[in-house]
């Protein structure tokens, strides 16, 4: 699924946007509302930007519009948000200070903090850091979807994973953003027909991450990979917007056909730790793939598989269940479950019972 990108006015006006409510426009200075349980300060950033988060699957079109016309000379939230956390994360640990400094507060805004950040975990001998920080920078610096996504991935971290304490630390730390971010490049690349160049950041990003994704697979934004540590997607994967993916998940394909041979996943969603989807097939939009299943048939939209092979045991009541995270259901949902399979079994003795079969 190619990235849609946003018309230039109105990218700047997503980029300028502070805070917003669903049903009002708000534009005010971000505010930290007191610390976290980690001690980091939070943000009124829920709804900025537009964000993918819980609860908010699309942004308005027409508040982009009304920020567009009304927004002139408000910051970046989302990197205005990480500059203030490596501000104090460097008056809290005096022996980081540099590296924060380097990594984000010397840098003008986000495209380039994440070159910096990218180009320095992937050096290697034969690919320099400097070399990288340059391919890093021209490509993000001059593509407009990037930019958009970059900010929306950053965001899925921060709403999605609990364990993720702001915004700078995800930048800085979570390999799976970084590993994505790295195939946004990687991918633009390969479009552009540079390829053995695309093919040798898939590598070093395998190597470094424990990540492979193909240079030609496309992926939408607000994508979160969950410790990633595992995650392999193949060259004809499509994954659309909003979806999450925790570790050791594989989108490959069933043998050695060439073609359109990847699993497509549908926006909202959500796959568990070491899922294996096998083939083109279709994860339908807002499913959900329990932990350790093996599903190599079609799944139908906002429905629960789980099983080897993969079957489907219910409906999923969230319209994005990647956005809530919740991987179990209910316990009144399995007790259904339960009672149906019985009463299923009991059906089929009495009807075995009819025809006289043993």
């Amino acid at each position: 699924m190619a990235c849609s990108c946003l018309s230039e006015d109105n990218w700047f006006a997503l980029s300028q946007m502070r805070t917003t409510t669903t049903t009002t426009l708000q534009v005010e200075d971000p505010q930290i509302i007191g610390p976290n349980s980690a001690g980091m300060p939070e943000y009124r950033l829920e709804k900025v930007f537009p964000v993918y988060a819980v609860g908010v699957s699309e942004p308005d079109p027409n508040l982009i519009i009304s920020v567009a016309n009304t927004a002139s000379t408000l910051g970046d939230p989302i990197w205005d948000a990480v500059k203030l956390e490596a501000k104090l994360e460097a008056e809290k640990e005096p022996i980081l200070s540099s590296f924060l400094y380097a990594s984000i507060l010397t840098h003008d805004c986000l495209e380039r903090a994440l070159s910096f950040v990218l180009s320095n975990r992937l050096q290697n001998p034969t690919l320099l850091a400097t070399q990288l920080m340059d391919i890093f920078s021209d490509v993000i610096m001059h593509n407009r979807c990037i930019q958009c996504s970059i900010r929306l991935d950053l965001q899925a971290c921060k709403d999605r994973d609990p364990s993720c304490l702001s915004y700078c630390s995800a930048l800085l730390y979570l390999k799976g953003y970084h590993a994505l971010q790295t195939h946004r490049v990687a991918h633009t690349l390969w479009n552009q027909g540079r390829k053995v160049l695309a093919l040798a950041l898939q590598s070093r990003v395998s190597e470094v991450f424990g990540v492979d994704i193909h240079p030609a697979a496309q992926i939408g934004e607000g994508i979160l990979l969950d410790h990633a540590t595992g995650v392999v997607i193949g060259e004809t994967a499509v994954i659309g917007n909003r979806v999450s993916l925790m570790q050791g998940v594989t989108l490959g394909g069933t043998g050695k056909e060439i073609g359109d041979r990847h699993p497509k996943i549908g926006q909202g969603a959500l796959i568990g730790a070491s899922a294996t989807i096998l083939g083109n097939i279709k994860i339908g939009e807002g499913a959900m793939v329990g932990a350790g299943s093996l599903v190599m048939k079609d799944v139908p939209p906002h429905s629960m598989v789980t099983g080897i092979p993969a079957k489907v045991i219910g409906y999923v009541d969230d319209q994005d269940p990647s956005l809530t995270m919740k991987h179990d259901a209910s316990k009144a949902f399995f007790k259904q479950v339960a009672i149906s399979c019985k009463e299923a079994r009991s059906n089929g003795a009495v009807a075995s019972k009819d025809d006289g079969s043993t």
